[in-house]
């Protein structure tokens, strides 16, 4: 199937987000997300896939869609959807609410719902546990609380701490609570509250669920001076609340945990804190559960994923490696980690209760998320039936290498559109990637280099300093020194991309998107080597903006106070009177990570000092364009101004922003 010429066929590529596998290995649930029929949103629903390879089919059906499937161990799907529940006379649709679809088939019920909606569930035995925003202090008055603010036209939130938004949403004045309750015969019987006294503790928690269902351990965050925080892990008992802290460290934050299957270790993810002097850092931790002793494990990578082995012996994860994510194996108490999966992106691991297989997605950038079997002992990869079809690539994929002037080995991918030779040379795109800390190793259906492919663009996917997959010494290296350092080593690769006879040495523009952007911005202050640029997300006054991000205190670890050198240093407004290049800037209005105010800025500095350039607003975005019909206007516009810009076209107005 190739659908990347027509941009409104594009959109409508279903996409898995999502896999589970039940308790007895047959069978897994997918959550997929399509094109709804008004064409102007997304729906999901759930598909099963049998793990033997027979053909997927479809389980749900409901205008609200459906989220966050999970087995119970009886091998019922418990997942959270808006839709309406049909037992109950005029039932509220506006709140996702948990259902239960029987494991031998029939009708799924609503078996909870709270007046805040149900967020993250874990279940285990006949437990169920999961969160649900709270306003007010009682249950029983918290529907009226909600009902007067409402009739009061009260939406101001008083806020006494940090922060106050997270991506694109506001905080409070609900705050996020953790319940459990049982299973019953048509309803979550004994619900109840584990963590009354939460505060905003449980802000952006996640959290797991013992395999006996007694026991929960979550992130727990702790608000410190200056309005720093830390991320710990507490352990809290289901049957009593009594909670206490597993794990609280200064310096490191900890998330993501997962309780091993004989329910006597957690596994997470850990994150040290940053300075001027300290870069990131991101770790395996594997600790006790009775006591929270622990440490790290393979510290050289990063990981993403964690599933443990069946016998509580070793984790799996997920994890970055020179342009791809494979799946490594990494033993309790060990420092080594085996590498099982080569080539592919893997996400969504799952391991069966005997240890023959883990399921996952395997993604690329040759194909989107496709669900797969992997044979732990070997590595062999098989693919299982798809709800989504298989995609028709309008080019070709490899990989270059450079060196930069440091001597370090800097990688990519190259795509490479049909027909590209040294009789008919590409014109050609530099992509830069988010982050800093990041890597283009995975199909993206935001970014996708096949649609400027299949307009006839070769298209660079480099990964820079501060790229993850290299080792702490790649990250290292542009610590505190952003845009110098990555500009030379985007400008050593892009030299060997030029250098090829099939790639026009001329027709030539850089994107980036978030940091990415920040880069675009620093590019276009440095050099006039590119005909175009395009700005999406980007960080321009760094003063401004690390004051008005949702998480201004990680700059003010990373960069210092405000007004501080590395300001100075590193802000791309400072170059504004050298900008030559065209730009076309694009922000979001709900981007709360990347303020609107950065995108504002870049657009009145641009245009009071004359650089030819355009703004591609979205007033309803967030950091990322998520709806189909802007999808189609970002990938219009941003072709139309190429097309200008670079092939030499006359500029003509996108028909979807006309």
């Amino acid at each position: 199937m190739s659908a990347f010429k027509d941009i409104r066929e594009y959109v409508a590529i279903p996409r898995l987000a999502s896999l589970r596998l039940s308790p007895d290995g047959s069978r897994l649930i997918a959550v997929v997300q399509s094109l709804n029929p008004d064409t102007k949103s997304y729906g999901t629903a759930l598909w099963e896939i049998p793990a033997d390879g027979d053909r997927p089919h479809r389980l749900t059906r409901s205008a609200k869609g459906e989220a966050s499937a999970a087995f119970t161990d009886a091998g019922d799907v418990l997942f959270t959807s808006r839709r309406p529940d049909p037992t109950v006379k005029d039932s509220s649709d506006e709140l996702p609410a948990l259902w239960q679809l029987p494991g031998h088939g029939g009708e799924a019920r609503q078996i909870a719902d709270r007046p805040g909606g149900i967020g993250a569930f874990r279940t285990a035995g006949e437990t169920v546990v999961f969160s649900s925003d709270v306003l007010g202090d009682e249950e029983s008055t918290e529907e009226e609380r909600r009902k007067a603010r409402k009739d009061a036209g009260i939406s101001a939130i008083l806020h006494e701490g940090y922060p106050v938004r997270y991506w694109d949403h506001d905080l409070g004045p609900a705050r996020t609570r953790l319940f459990a309750g049982r299973l019953g015969e048509d309803r979550l019987d004994d619900v109840r509250e584990l963590t009354p006294d939460a505060g905003n503790a449980l802000h952006e928690s996640s959290f797991d669920l013992s395999p006996d269902g007694s026991t929960v351990v979550t992130t727990w965050r702790e608000f410190l001076p200056r309005g720093e925080n830390r991320s710990d892990l507490v352990v809290i008992d289901v049957a009593t609340g009594e909670r206490r802290v597993l794990v609280a460290e200064v310096g490191w934050d900890y998330f993501a945990p997962v309780i091993s299957p004989d329910g006597t270790k957690v596994a997470a993810i850990r994150e040290r804190d940053t300075s001027i002097e300290i870069s990131a850092r991101m770790e395996l931790w594997i600790g006790d559960l009775a006591t929270g002793e622990g440490r790290s494990h393979a510290s050289d990578l990063f990981p993403h994923d964690l599933e443990w082995a069946p016998d509580s012996s070793a984790v799996y994860i997920a994890a970055d490696l020179q342009g791809r994510r494979p799946i490594f194996r990494v033993p309790v108490g060990s420092d080594t980690a085996e590498r099982i999966t080569e080539d592919g992106a893997f996400l969504h691991l799952n391991a069966s209760a005997d240890g023959s297989a883990l399921y996952a997605l395997r993604s690329g950038y040759d194909m989107p998320a496709t669900p797969v079997r992997v044979d732990p002992a070997t590595g062999q990869v098989t693919e299982l039936g798809s709800p989504a079809p298989k995609l028709e690539l309008p080019g070709t994929l490899t990989e270059i290498s450079a060196t930069a002037d440091d001597g370090q080995e800097i990688r990519g991918w190259l795509v490479l559109p049909e027909g590209a030779s040294a009789d008919n040379p590409a014109p050609f795109l530099l992509w830069i990637h988010g982050g800093p800390l990041g890597s283009w190793n995975d199909w993206s259906w935001r970014w996708n280099p096949w649609i400027m492919a299949s307009q006839g663009y070769a298209v660079l996917l480099p990964d820079p300093c501060m790229s993850t997959g290299y080792g702490q010494h790649h990250i290292d290296r542009g610590w505190a020194d952003w845009g110098p350092r990555t500009l030379a080593d985007l400008d050593a690769i892009v030299d060997v991309a030029l250098a090829r006879d099939d790639i026009d040495n001329e027709r030539i523009a850089a994107m980036g998107g978030s940091f990415g952007g920040y880069m675009a911005n620093w590019v276009a202050g440095h050099t006039d080597r590119y005909k175009a640029i395009v700005t999406h997300a980007s960080l321009w006054n760094l003063d401004q903006f690390a004051g008005t991000t949702d998480a201004s205190m990680y700059w003010q670890r990373e960069f210092g106070t405000p007004g501080s050198e590395l300001y100075e240093k590193l802000s791309p407004h400072h170059a504004l009177d050298k900008i030559v290049t065209p730009m076309l800037v694009i922000h979001g209005d709900k981007d709360y990570r990347v303020p609107i105010g950065e995108g504002l800025r870049l657009w009145w500095d641009l245009q009071r000092t004359g650089v030819e350039s355009k703004f591609l607003y979205f007033p309803d975005e967030n950091h990322w364009i998520l709806k189909p019909g802007n999808v189609v206007a970002w990938y219009e516009t941003v072709g139309a101004f190429l097309a200008h810009h670079v092939l030499g076209q006359e500029w003509k107005r996108p028909e979807s922003v006309a």
